[in-house]
């Protein structure tokens, strides 16, 4: 059985959460996220990181968005239940109604934050939608920055 004690035995386990950054979640996982095993359920954790993602997808859309494509997604390590989640997401690329975003996921262990892993990575992509469901132009730039200012 693995167990967060033996994951790590040959790699770096206190990589430390990104310096300067703020994460868009954090979530602990609980034992009906997990199988018998205490390991929590990939699918639970791709639930999470499509929220993530959402967040700066719809603020750059000012609006809703759906996830039409997950273009990657790695799990580096286990995550167990206990372990305190955060999810770091920032937009990577922004087309005419799409918008791309990586997040990366760190898990802080033993719940002392003395071991910190990355644990998961991923990139996905929103499209903007309207009230219709239907694909809608992102608004410019430049107006969601004059409109924040207010």
């Amino acid at each position: 059985m693995t167990t967060p004690e033996n994951a790590f035995s040959n790699t770096i386990a206190n990589a430390g959460l990104p310096p300067g950054k703020m994460p868009q979640l954090r979530v602990m996982p609980a034992p009906s996220d997990a199988n018998v095993y205490g390991d929590v359920f990939g699918g639970w954790i791709m639930a999470q990181v499509d929220i993530a993602g959402s967040l700066p997808a719809t603020r750059r859309a000012n609006g809703r968005v759906a996830t039409i494509a997950v273009n990657s997604f790695l799990f580096k390590h286990p995550v167990f239940v206990g372990d305190l989640l955060s999810f770091y997401a920032d937009i990577v690329k922004v087309g005419k109604t799409s918008v791309t975003v990586y997040v990366e996921v760190y898990a802080e262990r033993n719940r002392l934050q003395a071991d910190t892993v990355k644990v998961t990575e991923a990139t996905l992509t929103y499209v903007a939608t309207g009230s219709d469901r239907k694909p809608r132009l992102l608004p410019p730039f430049e107006s969601l920055m004059a409109a924040q200012d207010r």
